[in-house]
């Protein structure tokens, strides 16, 4: 079956419209409110528990009017021309026939393979489909101080690039719509995050990763170390652990990421919720309620959100070492990318809140020169890890505030290469100079 553009819209519309009648709890908030600890309880139904929390302790919500969000229009005509021929394996956990695009845009919610189906449009997502480098953010960890306008920084890392290229799905950079080298190496994206400015003992950290197409292959992945000056190859399951003073891992980066066969997934449920998709600054703003510990005031609006249950499944050793016993994805129908996830702990306590605030529009800040694109698109401005036990924080800025590349995201632009994703860039970038 051929899937029409008008199709695809009137999808959008449907999903939007569901639970237009979401009750006394949307009702609740209304363009204008200001949302803060005093009034926090309007909005408990329509955040995921660890965000409430955070609202509870200090972070502000401006609500605002909702506003419809497109995908990039190269992304659309993929999606157009491929999804019809993309299915599930047997086993209901891998992709068959996926070439570009969103794999799954009509879904049913009766549907028993509905949550794999979403996840997989999560992994590939519109935000990017072929490439992209974040240069020059920061990323401050501290404690979380309800409140307060200022919290004692325990660690301020500035890194140099976040980038990632991407083997399989491209719509806008040469090769389309897949690498050649894909067939070599079965790798579908190839990811590195080098080097570390700050701080100084930290100075050329950095960390490359490979996923593959092999639903039973692990990640590759490997990370510099200054002292010792070599490169050290990681096991999977140290990318779902936080190391040194903040709480990011490697899966959290940008929303929930780990190998995708490696988890079981369950629908809960489809709901309006509120979500920051506009965000009003670029760089973000530290929030001066909870002693820096989040972005505010800031914009959030009504949007229309999956939940999703993720479980390590134990027939694989390697998820099998997640610290977290599930994770509550919150997915956006529009933007396929989480405002915010919870994570819980193995006693099934709620442990970690990880936010992202993401800003729609055709530039990443708005006195862009270069990274200007032809239609809007999506770009994350700020993201925040939180643990709720231990009130502490790591909140990124994407662009930093402080730091000297005012435009920070370049996407499918191609601005990387496979080149620059490997142990031999990294390394000589935290020997020779730190590429940059």
């Amino acid at each position: 079956m051929i899937v029409s553009r008008k199709a695809l819209v009137g999808t959008f519309a449907l999903w939007l419209a569901i639970g237009v009648a979401a009750g006394a709890a949307r009702a609740q908030v209304k363009p204008g409110d200001v949302i803060t600890p005093q009034n926090a309880y309007k909005v408990k139904d329509l955040l995921s528990p660890g965000t409430y929390w955070a609202v509870e302790h200090g972070m502000r919500i401006d609500v605002v009017p909702s506003q419809r969000i497109d995908w990039p229009p190269p992304y659309k005509d993929a999606t157009e021309k491929y999804s019809s021929q993309v299915r599930l394996t047997a086993d209901h956990r891998t992709l068959e026939g996926y070439v570009a695009g969103q794999p799954f845009p009509l879904l049913d919610p009766n549907d028993p393979s509905i949550a794999t189906k979403i996840i997989w449009n999560v992994v590939y997502k519109p935000f990017y489909s072929d490439d992209y480098d974040l240069r020059f953010f920061d990323c401050r960890d501290l404690y979380l101080t309800a409140g307060k306008a200022n919290s004692p920084v325990i660690n301020d890392g500035w890194v140099g690039h976040y980038a990632g290229y991407d083997e399989v799905g491209r719509t806008e950079v040469e090769p389309l719509p897949i690498d050649p080298d894909f067939l070599k190496t079965g790798r579908t994206w190839l990811f590195a995050l080098y080097p570390v400015l700050a701080p100084q003992s930290d100075r050329g950290v950095g960390l490359i990763r490979y996923r593959y197409a092999d639903p039973a292959r692990g990640d590759d992945s490997w990370t510099w170390t200054p002292g010792a000056r070599r490169l050290r190859r990681l096991n999977e399951s140290i990318l779902s652990t936080a190391s040194g003073t903040t709480t990011w891992d490697p899966d959290h980066y940008s929303g929930f990421n780990p190998k995708t066969e490696f988890y079981d997934y369950k629908f809960l449920g489809d709901r309006n919720m509120l979500a920051c998709v506009r965000a009003l600054h670029s760089p973000e703003v530290t929030c001066p309620y909870d002693g820096g510990a989040s972005a505010c005031p800031e914009n959030w609006e009504m949007r229309h959100l999956y939940v999703v249950e993720a479980t390590p499944r134990r027939g694989r050793a390697m998820a099998a070492g997640a610290l977290d016993s599930k994770t509550l994805e919150y997915v956006d129908a529009e933007m396929w990318f989480n405002p915010y996830i919870d994570t819980y702990d193995r006693t099934g306590r709620l442990w970690r809140n990880h936010v992202y605030w993401v800003a729609y529009r055709d530039r990443p800040v708005p006195d862009a020169k270069v990274a200007i694109y032809p239609f809007p698109r999506l770009f994350v401005v700020g993201g925040r890890s939180l643990d709720v036990q231990a009130s502490y924080a790591s909140m990124c800025y994407l662009p930093g505030q402080d730091l000297p590349e005012r435009e920070c995201w370049y996407i499918n632009m191609g601005a990387v290469d496979k080149e620059f994703c490997t142990v031999h860039a990294m390394e000589a970038a935290a020997v020779s100079g730190y590429g940059l």
